[in-house]
């Protein structure tokens, strides 16, 4: 059975951590969204990318982003059929959690924190993150109006 684990929260919430966790446990291999969103403005473009080019059934994976350089990098190929667990603001919308099911279990994992706590955990593991913030929160508000009364399998808090 190909499972699909797509967990989602906003930003210093505990998404990777627990995403890391759950991968050494089940053996899955864990994608971040981190590494194919289009830059910083980016959050709505990788969330699209998830069902688009992650899920998709024939020839699966992603354009890395050069953060670095601003531009998008090499391309990742995926196995098709492998168990994955995805993680990352904008992980679960419609879309992925359609296209986790046409391949298999899929499972959905909501995350939160209180906002000083994200904040401080987000800035302690980048730095460089503080001038973006703001603009990365609007992009989440923006995301988690979308995909409110979704349901989720699992909500956790990490405050």
């Amino acid at each position: 059975m190909i499972r699909t684990w797509l967990i989602d929260g906003p930003s210093g919430s505990g998404k990777t951590t627990h995403a890391e966790a759950l991968g050494e446990r089940l053996g899955h291999r864990v994608l971040h969204l981190d590494e194919w969103y289009p830059g910083w403005g980016g959050l709505e473009a990788g969330a699209r990318m998830v069902a688009e080019q992650v899920l998709r059934p024939s020839a699966p994976g992603y354009r890395r982003w050069d953060w670095e350089r601003d531009r998008p990098g090499e391309w990742v190929a995926l196995p098709a059929g492998e168990s994955l667990i995805i993680e990352g603001v904008g992980a679960i919308t419609p879309a992925s959690v359609a296209a986790a099911r046409r391949r298999g279990e899929a499972r959905t994992v909501w995350v939160d924190a209180p906002e000083p706590v994200r904040r401080a955990r987000a800035l302690a593991r980048d730095p460089f993150y503080e001038p973006w913030w703001e603009m990365w929160a609007e992009q989440e508000r923006r995301h988690f109006r979308e995909i409110a009364g979704m349901e989720f399998d699992e909500r956790m808090n990490n405050g």
